[in-house]
């Protein structure tokens, strides 16, 4: 193994993303060779022993990525303090720690990525990457066509800004919205800034990746072709 970055290093064992993984070295939960590391950017060689928590922790040698179908009320975490059921119970038995690969929250439904493999993570985390999210959203209430004008040209709120690459009402209480950053509850906030609420929040598509028939609470792995387009690979 050649030199590496100890949070690329984390993210490469199957720990989380190197995002995630830099917070988790920053909290002093790391030590490599009998000493605490918090500062980035440190290097681990081949040989160095790595402790996370208490336990020495390995490069993983099998890379997964499964895409779930998760059901509303199970959370995305690896452990959940109020003990709410977790998305990472859903899937098969296997050695290799999971971790997931963007959000859905508690109450959402539908498509997501659990993976061991770091730079997966990385790529469809990133902002370049501009990977496409597309949701089916329906409303407790009639939409306004205000709500979709706010989508589609951009909303400021509490001085952040959201805006969608595309919405779409598809019935007087639903639409369907596709985005590409997709900030940290956005559809909700949105939704909550018209005092509006939506009773179904369901993930359909992640770039090429369609939920399709994939049951509710079911998982497969990601076909070869999948994973290529969302590297960008278009052969």
């Amino acid at each position: 193994m050649r030199s590496i970055r100890l949070q690329v290093y984390l993210s490469h064992a199957g720990i989380a993303s190197r995002r995630t993984a830099e917070d988790i070295i920053a909290q002093g939960r790391v030590s490599v060779n009998g000493v605490t590391v918090t500062a980035q950017g440190s290097k681990v060689e081949e040989g160095d022993i790595v402790i996370l928590d208490g336990k020495e922790i390995h490069l993983e040698n099998r890379m997964i990525r499964l895409a779930l179908n998760k059901p509303s009320g199970y959370i995305c975490t690896s452990n959940d303090p109020q003990g709410r059921p977790l998305a990472l119970s859903l899937l098969p038995s296997m050695k290799e720690r999971l971790y997931n690969v963007g959000r859905l929250d508690y109450l959402s439904c539908g498509l997501i990525f659990f993976t061991n493999d770091g730079t997966f993570a990385n790529r469809l985390g990133h902002p370049s990457s501009e990977i496409e999210k597309e949701y089916i959203v329906e409303a407790t209430g009639i939409l306004p066509d205000s709500v979709i004008e706010a989508f589609n040209s951009g909303i400021t709120i509490e001085g952040e800004n959201y805006k969608a690459k595309s919405a779409e009402k598809t019935g007087r209480k639903s639409l369907r919205i596709i985005l590409v950053e997709g900030k940290n509850r956005e559809i909700r906030k949105v939704f909550s800034h018209f005092h509006l609420h939506p009773s179904l929040l369901r993930r359909v598509r992640i770039g090429p990746v369609l939920l399709g028939n994939l049951a509710e609470g079911s998982s497969r792995p990601l076909t070869d072709k999948e994973i290529g387009e969302l590297y960008g690979n278009s052969d």
